[in-house]
């Protein structure tokens, strides 16, 4: 595999203009009497300031560079529900992420592929990553059945049965055209037994040597495929699984496994001390987290990279995330109340809707309110990793920290 940086060929020998499934501008170069086009660049990682284990790095990638620390909003099914692409992209999203087993049940890998990508079929010029599909295999689907080759399983859409393996799921994100591949691998629910921790790790090791071999196979050049470590809450584990896919190399390395049911503390011990066993010089991702306050303090362990249902979830249920802390617009107190959510937040809605307003909407269940309160999330997601990545060049992150927890103690009444 191509280490990060290294290449500038994308072998595939897509035409990235405008339209083209990697939305990339065509940029012409007259020489000899023709028009030739730039290939899209090469997958690197730059890691360009450190404040104690907070990294403040930069991701290039086919559709464009990530600044890191980062926040992947969740288009689970081709989609960040109940918002336009435009909309994303104006709350300062750089990246989404995409679902590989969602995709491959609806509409299906191929014929979005025939369609030109992922990126053309969601109107997303920017990058995305997606997930290998694994979580949700053991978490939605039913009548499982797992082995050394793989899982088959039955859709939990129509009992349609499947079959995923590690080759195949890199083949349906290769299909995809998605920027950051994820390999296959198990996820347990914790608690769990050591003994069963240990077996699903081992596997999810074995695969992983496996989605190497098939996505370097597709030789996908200037793409990108991150390993995942795996483990449960056993830090020894935790540290062989890391060490481990160190060896067998890869682009980024995610920390997979986690807020699956253990505590706040046990989640943070377990980052803390699996981080230091990854290359300085690769992205960290630590998948499916969370809240702001696990993202603050998952930063502070040294990750880059989230991505998380919550700031969409939570706003259709009428719950507002702030530098306050989270807001219930559901709450009778906010009935009239005038004031906007955040009158100094760099997005918008959430300097002009009151919160008045915002709770009507709560209550009737319209649709605008939903939508109004999932772009105010995603828009808070990105101001809070925007101003850790600010203090973090400023050499100043645990000032932040404890600011930004400060505000969110203290909360949103108005002093009386």
């Amino acid at each position: 595999m191509r280490g990060p940086g290294e290449g500038s060929e994308h072998a595939i020998g897509a035409d990235p203009s405008p339209g083209s499934p990697f939305g990339l501008a065509t940029l012409s170069h007259k020489g000899r009497g023709e028009e030739r086009k730039t290939m899209p660049p090469s997958f690197s990682f730059t890691l360009r300031k450190t404040d104690g284990m907070a990294r403040r790095g930069e991701i290039v990638t086919p559709h464009g560079p990530i600044a890191t620390p980062a926040f992947m909003p969740v288009g689970t099914a081709a989609t960040v529900k109940g918002l336009h692409p435009e909309d994303v992209a104006d709350t300062g999203a750089q990246i989404l992420l995409g679902n590989t087993y969602h995709l491959m049940l609806r509409p299906g890998a191929e014929r979005i592929a025939a369609l030109g990508g992922l990126h053309r079929f969601m109107n997303w010029a920017g990058p995305i990553l997606t997930d290998s599909g694994g979580f949700q295999v053991m978490s939605l689907a039913t009548l499982r059945k797992l082995t050394e080759q793989g899982v088959t399983f039955r859709s939990h859409i129509d009992g349609t049965k499947y079959e995923l393996t590690p080759e195949r799921s890199i083949e349906i994100q290769a299909l995809l055209g998605t920027d950051i591949t994820m390999q296959l691998d198990e996820c347990l629910k914790l608690p769990a037994a050591r003994e069963e921790i240990e077996r699903a790790m081992r596997l999810s090791l074995r695969w992983a040597e496996r989605s190497k071999r098939a996505f370097e196979a597709r030789a996908r050049d200037g793409y990108a495929l991150f390993g995942i470590v795996q483990g449960g809450d056993d830090i020894p584990l935790r540290q062989d699984s890391a060490r481990a896919l160190t060896e067998i190399g890869f682009h980024g390395y995610a920390v997979g496994g986690l807020a699956v049911g253990e505590p706040q503390e046990v989640m943070l011990k377990v980052v803390e001390e699996t981080t230091p066993a990854l290359p300085a010089d690769a992205p960290r991702y630590l998948m499916g987290v969370g809240t702001p306050h696990d993202i603050l303090e998952a930063v502070a362990r040294g990750i880059d990279m989230f991505d998380c249902v919550m700031p969409t979830r939570n706003g259709r249920h009428g719950m507002a995330f702030t530098r306050f802390g989270q807001i219930n617009l559901s709450n009778a107190r906010h009935a009239d109340d005038p004031r906007p959510l955040d009158e100094e937040s760099p997005h918008p809605a959430a300097r002009t809707y009151s919160r008045a307003y915002l709770h009507h909407l709560t209550k009737a269940n319209e649709m605008l309110g939903q939508v109004l309160l999932s772009t105010i999330n995603i828009a808070y997601y990105q101001a809070l990793t925007a101003g850790m990545r600010a203090a973090i060049e400023q050499g100043r992150f645990e000032d932040f920290r404890t600011a930004t927890i400060e505000g969110w103690k203290r909360g949103d009444l108005p002093p009386v």
